[in-house]
């Protein structure tokens, strides 16, 4: 007669608290090289790097925020958080959660274990909770490691946003903290993932790679031609969606959508991991998990998740599609553009101009598309017109988009050249290229089409 796991709970035996079971866990966890060498890389390598490429002539500019890096110290942390949320964070979980139970499975470690902490439950809330500290030193050590190398190598000076208006530094810092805040979400759901393949799969290295296979799907989701409304119940989302603190007002519905969903995920796949757990027999040492219970309790709940999220998100929101839409874009641009236009006014010590005596618009084609152009795609023209005060001519200038399916957009200037050609304007850190000349911004995916 065979005996699983929630048998133990019937010993007559002193059980270990969870707090003496955490903190064994954590010593075990620490004292493993590859967590070793994770903290020591997260709390140096991010300032070094920040730091290189800040003096390099040549910027990361196909990165979000990566064309600042020579203007602000507040550029790095967040393109380090973009590089973190596809690559970086989906490997520590993979690393830490995903190897948490695994790892007893390897040593055949398991009955050593349960002999001294005789509970199931502690068992399962010291490993999970031993990893999510882990999990958080890493991420502490990201975001405290790549501001220290901007603030060093470049300085606390103000950070252009995503609609192009400029951000104090005290207003770039706290965005900055409650960008890295956001993705904690998705981080948390995939390290809860990977605690359900780390004990579905047992010895398998299939259960140490499960959160970045499971983040690589989601990026080739990203690129895949999906409706607004299937990207947004993806867990990952917030790994995106963390660009609309950056505009004025914030872009906080993609923003709030992806924190529940991930929050939803992470909870979800922790239970479904600790009910697996319980169901596990390790008296018998062949058996490491893996099977097809693995399948029943893990994969299809989760599938089943992932349809009653795209469900709920499209019910609640309005967005149809793409959500990118011509009236959209054209709003988004012509703000960016007014934006910019002070900044570039103040930088060739020009007269000071609002953004209401601008009155800037934008008039957009998508390849031969002139009315009713929608979707993403590198094929979208637009021609963006201005006024200024006491001058009677309208000022026009042209820009090549290319405006990815998550709403970013990379804004290229195409004449005339004295407005948004390429030159160096002096600025605060040195000379710079001209602000219109090139630029990001932001398409608000759940925002309502204006009329007219």
């Amino acid at each position: 007669m065979t005996m699983t796991v929630a048998d133990h709970r019937t010993s007559g035996a002193r059980t270990v608290s969870v707090a003496r079971a955490y903190r064994f866990e954590l010593v075990k966890l620490f004292s493993s090289w590859r967590v070793r060498l994770l903290v020591l890389a997260c709390w140096i390598v991010p300032a070094l790097f920040v730091a290189a490429v800040s003096r390099q002539s040549s910027l990361p500019v196909d990165t979000l925020f990566g064309r600042w890096m020579h203007a602000t110290g507040w550029a790095g942390p967040l393109v380090t958080l973009g590089f973190s949320g596809a690559w970086a964070l989906p490997l520590l979980t993979s690393v830490v959660a995903g190897d948490v139970f695994a790892s007893e499975d390897r040593l055949g470690t398991w009955r050593h274990l349960l002999v001294a902490v005789r509970s199931p439950r502690r068992i399962f809330a010291a490993k999970a909770l031993a990893s999510l500290t882990a999990i958080l030193l890493l991420v502490v050590g990201l975001v405290a490691s790549s501001t220290v190398g901007g603030i060093v190598a470049v300085g606390n000076q103000p950070l252009v946003g995503l609609d192009g208006h400029l951000l104090a530094p005290s207003d770039a810092a706290g965005k900055v903290l409650l960008a890295w805040l956001c993705v904690l979400a998705p981080t948390l759901a995939l390290a809860a993932i990977g605690l359900l393949g780390s004990i579905a799969l047992g010895r398998s290295p299939m259960g140490l790679l499960l959160p970045v296979l499971v983040a690589l799907a989601m990026q080739l989701a990203q690129m895949l031609p999906l409706p607004v409304t299937v990207r947004l119940a993806l867990p990952g989302y917030a790994f995106i969606a963390w660009n609309g603190l950056f505009t004025d007002p914030a872009q906080l519905g993609p923003l709030l959508i992806g924190i529940a969903v991930g929050l939803v995920w992470a909870v979800t796949a922790t239970a479904l991991a600790y009910l697996l757990f319980l169901r596990r027999d390790f008296t018998n040492l062949d058996d490491d998990g893996s099977g097809r219970c693995a399948v029943t309790v893990g994969v299809l709940p989760l599938a089943g998740l992932l349809t009653v999220t795209v469900a709920v998100v499209a019910t609640a929101t309005p967005a149809t599609g793409s959500g990118i839409e011509q009236a959209k874009v054209q709003r988004s641009l012509a703000t960016a553009f007014a934006h910019l236009y002070r900044l570039q006014a103040k930088e060739l010590n020009r007269p000071a101009v609002t953004e209401a005596q601008l009155r800037a618009t934008a008039a957009c084609t998508k390849g031969s598309v002139a009315v009713g152009a929608h979707g993403p795609g590198n094929d979208w023209r637009c021609v963006v017109s201005w006024h200024l005060p006491d001058v009677q001519a309208t000022g026009t200038a042209v820009y090549q988009l290319d405006v990815a399916a998550d709403g970013r957009f990379t804004a290229d200037g195409d004449g005339p050249k004295e407005v948004n050609g390429y030159f160096l304007l002096r600025a605060p850190t040195g000379d710079a290229p001209n602000p219109l000349w090139q630029f990001d911004g932001n398409v608000e995916l759940l925002a309502a089409t204006p009329k007219g």
